[in-house]
């Protein structure tokens, strides 16, 4: 079997979504599927979908390309803030955008009118993650801006946290951006359909005690894959942790000194030569490397210890019987290394489960235009 690879069990994604969209949809809040992790992978993103999520979410149009190429027609967001060289193939791809600069969404505007369509704009807030976003005093006078033009229409706000920062959002910080809202609504009048109040890191919020306000939807892609929050690391009640499996092969396997003797041809460095350490350690060095995925994101089997890395190589230590050549080792990744796998060019995808979705997926050239999440 093809090796490194990634399995992907897509039976443990979709009851992952299940439980996530049941516990937010007793609290009023639906899930946007975010599918940057995993390069919009479509078999991935129909697993989300058939999981209950209300819409899809990428950052990259490119990403977005490749679902609609699949035959995805579910209504698809772009999160990042669009380039205003993409702002003609945003609009053909997706259904709606978040948005900070007027520039970008007059270019939008400008687009969305050529096709004979209506983009939706969502505006990013910021709330104090320090990354994207419009000042919460400047809001009012962004969303009137964008009332005054056509082919947009204003759907609804976004925030992030702890996507730069690393701080997962407070309470206090929560309730601020929910009254946000409303103010945009007596500024400007039409309703919001979407307040979009973060992503992952805001579970622990969400499943909390307290109201969750005017705040309606998450966009959430590493608790759903990985099953766990992003702050803490630490597993979500029913959620699975170990949908993606990376797989890689052992290229050689042997037992060497520790450290390998070093010829020095200067004497006057001997002083400089570390201490022999007695006995020898099991080595085993495996065809997977920086170029592959981050390395410091794997979690090393039971019984191995991480040694060190290269660009195509990585050494792993073993208390175990020596592996053959040619054996396997199984790694779990957490979101940056998965994320980095998913992209290499190197590493096969295996989709475990990969039983046809309940709708049959239909190719076309064109998106079919739904209604917003």
């Amino acid at each position: 079997m093809s090796c490194p690879r990634i399995e992907v069990d897509l039976n443990k994604i979709r009851r992952n979504t299940q439980t996530v969209v049941r516990r937010l949809g007793a609290r009023g809040i639906d899930v946007t599927g975010v599918t940057k992790g995993v390069r919009g992978h479509p078999a991935i993103a129909q697993a989300l979908l058939d999981g209950g999520v209300a819409g899809l979410a990428d950052a990259r149009i490119s990403n977005v390309q490749r679902l609609r190429q699949a035959g995805i027609t579910s209504p698809v967001t772009l999160i990042r803030t669009p380039m205003m060289s993409q702002a003609d193939q945003v609009v053909q791809f997706c259904e709606a955008s978040y948005n900070t600069e007027i520039a970008v969404i007059a270019a939008l505007s400008s687009a969305a009118i050529r096709r004979g369509r209506v983009h939706g704009i969502i505006l990013m807030v910021e709330m104090g993650d320090r990354r994207e976003g419009i000042l919460p005093e400047n809001l009012a006078e962004v969303a009137l801006q964008v009332m005054t033009m056509r082919g947009v229409a204003l759907k609804g706000i976004g925030a992030n946290f702890a996507c730069l920062s690393g701080l997962a959002p407070t309470t206090s910080q929560m309730a601020n951006f929910g009254a946000l809202a409303n103010e945009i609504e007596g500024a400007c009048g039409p309703f919001l359909k979407i307040v979009s109040g973060g992503g992952s890191a805001n579970l622990p919020w969400a499943f909390g005690e307290q109201s969750t306000g005017r705040i309606n939807n998450l966009r959430l892609g590493e608790a759903i894959l990985l099953g766990v929050e992003p702050v803490s690391g630490e597993q979500i009640d029913g959620m699975h942790t170990d949908a993606f499996t990376l797989v890689a092969e052992v290229i050689e396997a042997s037992a060497k000194p520790a450290p390998f003797p070093i010829a020095l041809v200067d004497p006057t460095l001997a002083r400089l030569r570390i201490a022999p350490v007695s006995g020898v350690s099991k080595r085993h060095i495996l065809a997977i490397g920086q170029q592959d995925t981050d390395i410091l994101g794997l979690s090393m089997p039971a019984g191995s210890t991480f040694i060190g890395a290269t660009s195509d190589h990585l050494v792993i230590g073993t208390n175990r019987t020596i592996l053959k050549v040619g054996s396997e080792v199984k790694f779990q990744m957490n979101y940056n290394a998965l994320m980095h796998a998913m992209a290499a060019p190197d590493i096969k995808v295996k989709l475990l489960d990969d039983r046809p979705p309940r709708h049959p997926r239909r190719t076309q050239d064109k998106p079919q235009h739904l209604a917003l999440v």
